[in-house]
């Protein structure tokens, strides 16, 4: 299956919505209350991703990644790091694919998108914040080379969880 990684626009919308809460569906069974992840909605996903994609801010990109028949089963949003870091100062927000398109590489092509678009907007370094009870992800953010850099305490649909900071001081070797 070939999938193309291109950036995002409002009218994918919908579809990254209903990506976000299905990946989110499948990714934190477990780890979140099932009372909120059954709470979790298309049509104010959709009204975020639509107000965030009509929105452009420097140093922002939003991608996608589109199937060959046009489905979108995965993006990734980065920018600028959100609370302030001296030493960090670029951050992939999010990153998510459908269960079933996970493993195959496009979680690689969209980490290095964003890469990319930090790279482009004059950012060198930068941080991604992953429950800690994602061990899926944490894997794959060890393995592109990532370093835990930070721990904080936060809630989550009534869970108090653990986030863990990933680092990469210089972006330039992800570039492509």
């Amino acid at each position: 299956m070939t999938i193309q990684i291109r950036q995002a626009t409002p009218d994918d919308a919908s579809a990254i919505a209903r990506v976000h809460v299905d990946s989110w569906r499948t990714t934190y069974a477990g780890i979140l209350p099932e009372k909120f992840l059954s709470g979790l909605s298309y049509a104010s996903r959709e009204n975020m991703w639509r107000d965030s994609l009509r929105s452009p801010i420097h140093g922002k990109g939003h991608y996608v990644a589109e199937s060959c028949n046009g489905d979108i089963v995965g993006f990734a949003v980065s920018g600028p790091e959100s609370e302030g870091s001296s030493e960090f100062t670029g951050e992939i927000y999010a990153i998510y694919l459908l269960a079933e398109h996970q493993r195959q590489g496009m979680g690689r092509r969209l980490f290095a998108a964003s890469c990319s678009s930090l790279f482009e907007a004059g950012i060198s370094s930068m941080l991604l914040w992953v429950l800690e009870e994602n061990h899926a992800a944490r894997r794959f953010y060890e393995f592109l080379g990532g370093e835990v850099i930070r721990r904080k305490e936060i809630n989550i649909g009534g869970a108090d969880l653990v986030e863990v900071a990933y680092g990469w001081n210089d972006i330039k070797r992800l570039v492509g």
